[in-house]
């Protein structure tokens, strides 16, 4: 079927301010992604999985303008030991980032990597991104194959000392980032990959990260401290035979951010827990998109957002989970949750099952409410100033999301974080 006009507009126009990288090897998946984009045109208003989101930001053939904000907040993660990997507006910083050498690991950039002739990474570049199409379509993720400058290509094939760190800065109010990792996990492998920082104006990311049997990925992400981002991400994983991915996103400021999560779970026995906590302040919008299919008996996945919004800041969730029918014995569990601090917030969900299989345990929710009174006034009757006491309670509420993620120290440091920007609201 034919683009209409109007999508043929936006599109050449998008295309119009790109230039495709001329590297080697990673050419050919560039173009078919391309040709993959031409086919699909970029996301509109009226596109089923983008009427909560308006996408005009992230398709205009330049970047709105953004503040660069104020470092006074103090970095994540600081307090672990990890190989830090620096991105500036999404141009590797060299002077800032840890040596890329690590034991039971293997990092290079694309930009380098796509001039040698062989490269584990063509195998996976830009191929779960494609398989992620099926049935929605990720445009935006198309868009960043064809034209993504840079990026992380990481193998692992032991389990390395320390967690891998993709920290995004950004120095320019006007710059436009596309970066593109690549994750392979060999056989029992284990990687813990962090992620954190304003990135740019405007940013658009994809991780495909295939995970193979007995492999371990967890990831933690945290998406703060600049009031004007606006942000696309795209995570693209495939599990095989008894795998694990565990991933979590704290999303708190920002004009816009859509993240999408599409988990092929291809292997038996595999577990895919994805969660996220956003806390949302004026002007926010914060678009979590999740597709998990179960194409092998025995899985299990989860789901669990939760959502704090205030003066007319918005939330959406989208999840799916699809079972067909070779995936028996499916353990499958969606919950979203919204806590509306004033009338003028809103949060838009829109859970999803689709099952074929008659031997599943499937389940999905969404609430959405204000503060309990009662809890409320038990803390206000003992002492508690009435602001803090929302606090208290906004931190319990978010709670069952910030738990998914599997080390303690990293939810502690994530909870802080948490703690810290509501305090500061409060001030």
């Amino acid at each position: 079927m034919a683009l209409p006009q109007p999508k043929i507009d936006t599109l050449e126009a998008r295309l119009g301010a790109l230039t495709m990288p001329a590297d080697g090897w990673p050419r050919a998946a560039r173009e078919a992604a391309l040709e993959r984009l031409r086919a699909m045109g970029l996301p509109g208003a009226r596109d089923e999985y983008w009427k909560f989101t308006r996408p005009d930001t992230l398709t205009a053939p330049e970047a709105p303008e953004a503040a660069l904000f104020d470092a006074g907040e103090p970095p994540m993660f600081d307090a672990f030991d990890r190989l830090k990997i620096v991105f500036t507006d999404g141009v590797f910083d060299p002077a800032a980032s840890d040596d890329l050498a690590l034991e039971g690991i293997e990092i290079a950039r694309l930009e380098e990597a796509g001039a040698a002739d062989l490269h584990w990474a063509r195998e996976v570049y830009g191929t779960l991104e494609a398989r992620g199409h099926a049935p929605v379509p990720r445009p935006l993720a198309a868009l960043n194959t064809a034209y993504a400058t840079d990026g992380v290509l990481i193998r692992v094939t032991a389990t390395p000392s320390k967690p891998v760190s993709l920290i995004y800065r950004h120095a320019s109010t006007t710059s436009d980032a596309y970066l593109h990792h690549c994750i392979k996990v060999e056989t029992g492998a284990s990687l813990t990959l962090l992620e954190n920082g304003p990135a740019a104006a405007r940013f658009n990311n994809v991780i495909e990260a295939d995970i193979a049997d007995g492999a371990t990925l967890h990831h933690v992400r945290a998406q703060g401290r600049d009031h004007e981002r606006r942000a696309a991400t795209h995570i693209f994983a495939r599990l095989g035979e008894a795998s694990v991915f565990k991933s979590f996103s704290v999303t708190v400021n920002g004009v816009m951010t859509r993240n999408e999560t599409v988990v092929e779970m291809a292997g038996e026995r595999g577990v895919a827990h994805i969660a996220g906590a956003s806390v949302g302040d004026r002007g926010f919008h914060g678009d979590d998109t999740v597709f998990i299919t179960h194409a092998a008996p025995d899985c299990e996945s989860r789901q669990v957002f939760k959502k704090v919004l205030r003066n007319g800041a918005t939330g959406v969730f989208q999840g799916k989970i699809l079972v067909p029918s070779v995936a028996q014995r499916t353990d499958g569990y969606q919950i979203s949750q919204s806590l509306l601090l004033d009338d003028d917030s809103q949060f838009l969900a829109k859970p999803e099952l689709e099952i074929y299989a008659d031997d599943v345990a499937c389940s999905h929710g969404s609430t959405s409410g204000a503060i309990d009174e009662d809890s409320l006034f038990y803390l206000r009757a003992r002492g508690v100033p009435k602001d803090e006491a929302t606090d208290i309670l906004t931190l319990s509420f978010l709670a069952e999301a910030v738990e998914e993620i599997e080390d303690e120290d990293l939810a502690g440091d994530i909870t802080a974080r948490l703690e810290g920007w509501l305090a500061r609201r409060r001030g």
